[in-house]
């Protein structure tokens, strides 16, 4: 069982390893991506400003402004064998007015659109631009076949003076191709320092949960002994006072009765109540010293039964003025090999109800289930408390429901306390019926 544990453990930390992995890997490829968009913005940028010098010195002239064939021809010659490419699709050439005074797509040669304020702010700042396309656009409604496009804008002048804006379209897969290349160069050797990585973490991990186990089981053994050690502990000081203290209270009281009959006979009646007092007082302490060798070192359970057991753990609240109840249901009647545990947790739960809750009553409830369980609860009226409060005073040095939740975890059930201000305290317990 604790080799599975252990097992289940490392590989969820290798799983979390290699979901890092991933998440490095899916990271990388965007940020290169990205990486390979501004490259290709640049390099788009320098690509137009080159093109848009060939056609002003080349291919440019005033008469396009006037749309003249014989100009538009000249020009169209040039862009068709210098300018288009498989990875440029489309040239246009814009007037400031926002007229396509030119392009290879010749159903756009006329039309006007207008330019947008980055575009316009080009006319005075000069240099160039690039961004992706919007192809939602009407003027690019005959590039969007291509799904992604680059666009870059430039100005330059008709050998006449009047400036026009140059554009190109460049096709977005080579930037995608870019960074697969890049993220395929640099994929195997970080793979490797992954592997790397997880072949030494793996042991490692494997060596620190082997310890972490150990060191929890250290911890369940030491819980054990404690609590053995404690038991053992209670039995010795509760046979001593039951055949030290005890026994000597009692006898001393059995043997002044006869003192108290004969100071009554003898007419000192002040001397016989006096006696008969003393003898009062001494039963008295022999009965509270019976009722702690109880909480010390209760009666066997297997000879006694968990009900009286119970039942004599409410006597002490009963004789405080608190209103006491307790019911056991038949299914929870027979002997089980978890009961010390559920006496115990009813006993430290009691032991709280009185000290610390100020309740008028408080109940006590034991039942069996069907699927092979046993519970308890033991539910007060009293102040109850805020879980801060709980906190507190474990730190404080108050740990018997913590070292219960302990071993009803080592019993294979589990143990809660619910509570709220002025609202009571509810202590659940439920562990295997066996």
């Amino acid at each position: 069982m604790r080799s599975r544990t252990l097992i289940a453990s490392v590989s969820r930390f290798m799983l979390g390893s290699l979901a890092a992995i991933g998440v490095v890997v899916f990271g990388g490829f965007f940020a290169l991506r990205s990486i390979a968009v501004g490259e290709a913005e640049r390099q788009t940028r320098e690509q137009v400003r080159v093109q848009s010098r060939l056609v002003e010195l080349a291919g440019l002239s005033d008469g396009v402004l006037r749309e003249q064939p014989a100009a538009l021809s000249r020009l169209d010659r040039l862009v068709r064998s210098e300018i288009l490419s498989p990875s440029v699709v489309r040239v246009k050439l814009w007037s400031r007015d926002g007229q396509i005074l030119y392009s290879d797509e010749r159903r756009l040669i006329g039309r006007r659109y207008g330019l947008t304020h980055d575009e316009m702010r080009l006319f005075g700042s000069g240099g160039a631009d690039a961004e992706l396309s919007d192809l939602a656009k009407p003027e690019n409604r005959f590039e969007r076949a291509e799904r992604k496009l680059l666009e870059a804008h430039t100005p330059i002048r008709t050998p006449g003076g009047a400036p026009v804006l140059f554009e190109i379209y460049r096709r977005f897969e080579s930037v995608d191709a870019s960074a697969s290349q890049l993220l395929g160069a640099l994929a195997p050797p970080l793979l490797l320092a992954f592997a790397v990585l997880l072949v030494f973490q793996a042991p490692l991990a494997w060596s620190m949960a082997r310890r972490l186990q150990r060191g929890h089981d250290e911890r369940e053994q030491l819980l054990a002994n404690a609590i053995a050690a404690s038991t053992q502990e209670r039995e010795r000081i509760a046979a001593d006072l039951h055949d030290g203290v005890v026994q000597d209270l009692a006898g001393v009281a059995f043997g002044l009765a006869p003192v108290a009959d004969e100071a009554a006979r003898s007419g000192a009646d002040d001397v016989a109540q006096a006696v008969r007092r003393a003898i009062e007082r001494l039963r008295q302490g022999v009965r509270g010293l019976r009722s702690l060798l109880v909480e010390i070192d209760p009666p066997s359970l297997a000879s006694t039964g968990l009900e009286p057991a119970l039942d004599d753990l409410l006597s002490p609240l009963e004789a405080a003025g608190i209103a006491t109840s307790l019911e056991v249901d038949g299914r929870a009647t027979a002997a089980s090999a978890n009961d010390p545990l559920i006496y115990r947790v009813a006993r430290e739960a009691l032991r709280n109800v009185q000290a610390h809750a100020d309740a008028t009553s408080v109940r006590l409830e034991v039942s069996g289930a069907d699927h092979g369980t046993r519970s308890l609860v033991v539910r007060d009226d009293g102040r109850g408390f805020a879980p801060d409060d709980r906190a507190r005073r474990g730190e404080e040095g108050h740990m018997g429901l913590h070292l219960l939740e302990a071993l009803a975890e080592q019993a294979g059930g589990r143990l809660a306390v619910r509570s709220e201000p002025g609202h009571g305290t509810s202590v659940e317990l439920e562990v295997p019926s066996k």
